[in-house]
């Protein structure tokens, strides 16, 4: 017996979410099924609310920091579920993961030096890249049998031609799903080594992982890698926590956390969220039942819509997840422009995903679903893209 309300519809409608309650400023209708960014609909566990309600009854809300116990409840995490342990003076805490990896591109490079990602990725990457005035380099994943994959002999091509200085690693891969096995990433890593470059490694979505899967920590399968990264995590994804903004990277190289942290110190980034720290550790002592029950929710929406597409929308085609409730479905079957294919879903089928092309030009024809919501609310959906496609 379940004992969690994954099933249960929150009205998240003026709370200002992003996610439901600006549609009218990114073009959309009032009515959208908001299935985009990736937060998720559920209620978080009830030990992190206790913890924030009774840090709550404290009157004073001033300049705060994490102490000892947080750090421990991190690496706790980190063992238990990742097998990764990190000394304490390694942790450096960011308002958020997106902003890490812009810190450690400043740190890693000069302008107009080049950094790689691999396509189609989480669009934030290229911005941070071009914002900041490096050189930005796209090494195409490869779609192989429903898989994606990585070309090694183009990455190496790459990094040669284009003297990379940075590569960043999506691990689990947004939006593509791929949880990348240990052979994949040593083979990655000894390429990165031996052409001297540094690594990013966005590992936000690690805590969510299917049978059949691991996730691999990158800094954790060689010393040589880890000496050479910056390693992304942050609770707000696992949890739904990301309004309270906490993340934390991790970085084994004195020299290169030296460099990260003084990039943050240039933006007058100091303490932490009052509430980021108290979550994320209320989160990592006390979630763990919650995330696992939350983990076959999850892989139960997953298999509920392949199911549907399979049945209601056979052209319709999902690249199978191996990690993050984020999927990457294939609508190239219509034959439909990037504009066509938006309008459809968007102004006929009522439901706001995002749109494949955000991640790349690799993602023409896709788009992304953030399927974790309610059975419900998953199901109205898919059955408002089928009667907006059908034919």
């Amino acid at each position: 017996m379940s004992k969690f309300e994954f099933d249960q519809i929150i009205d998240r409608r003026n709370t200002n979410a992003i996610k439901v309650d600006f549609s009218r400023y990114y073009g959309m209708e009032d009515d959208m099924i908001s299935m985009w960014v990736a937060d998720m609909d559920f209620e978080v566990p009830k030990a992190i609310t206790d913890a924030m309600k009774s840090r709550c009854e404290h009157p004073i809300y001033g300049y705060t920091m994490y102490d000892d116990s947080y750090v421990k409840s991190v690496q706790s995490w980190m063992k238990r579920r990742h097998s990764y342990e990190f000394k304490k003076e390694w942790l450096l805490h960011t308002p958020g993961v997106v902003f890490g990896i812009a810190m450690a591109i400043r740190a890693l490079t000069k302008p107009e030096e080049a950094v790689m990602i691999q396509t189609p990725v989480y669009y934030p990457f290229s911005k941070m890249v071009l914002k900041n005035g490096r050189k930005l380099v796209k090494n195409s994943l490869v779609l192989q049998d429903g898989r994606y994959v990585m070309d090694y002999e183009k990455i190496e091509q790459q990094i040669v031609k284009y003297k990379v200085k940075v590569f960043i690693l999506c691990s689990p891969h947004n939006p593509v799903g791929r949880v990348w096995t240990q052979e994949e990433l040593i083979r990655l890593g000894d390429l990165l080594v031996r052409h001297d470059v540094k690594i990013i490694s966005d590992e936000i979505h690690m805590d969510f992982i299917y049978p059949g899967h691991k996730h691999q920590v990158l800094a954790g399968l060689r010393k040589e890698y880890e000496n050479r990264l910056v390693t992304c995590t942050a609770p707000s994804k696992t949890f739904n926590l990301a309004g309270l903004q906490m993340s934390n990277l991790f970085i084994a190289n004195d020299q290169i956390r030296a460099a990260v942290k003084a990039e943050i110190e240039k933006t007058g980034y100091d303490e932490p969220n009052l509430f980021g720290p108290i979550a994320c550790q209320a989160a990592y002592d006390n979630g763990e039942a919650w995330l696992d029950e939350l983990l076959e929710y999850l892989a139960e929406n997953i298999q509920f819509t392949k199911k549907f597409l399979q049945e209601h929308m056979p052209k319709v085609k999902l690249i199978e997840p191996e990690g993050s409730y984020l999927l990457w479905v294939d609508f190239r079957a219509y034959g439909m422009s990037n504009e066509a294919l938006n309008e459809r879903i968007r102004k006929k089928a009522k439901v706001w995903l995002d749109a494949g092309e955000m991640f790349g030009s690799e993602g023409n024809g896709f788009q992304r679903i953030n399927i974790a919501t309610s059975r419900k609310t998953l199901e109205k959906a898919l059955n408002n893209l089928a009667n907006a496609f059908c034919e």
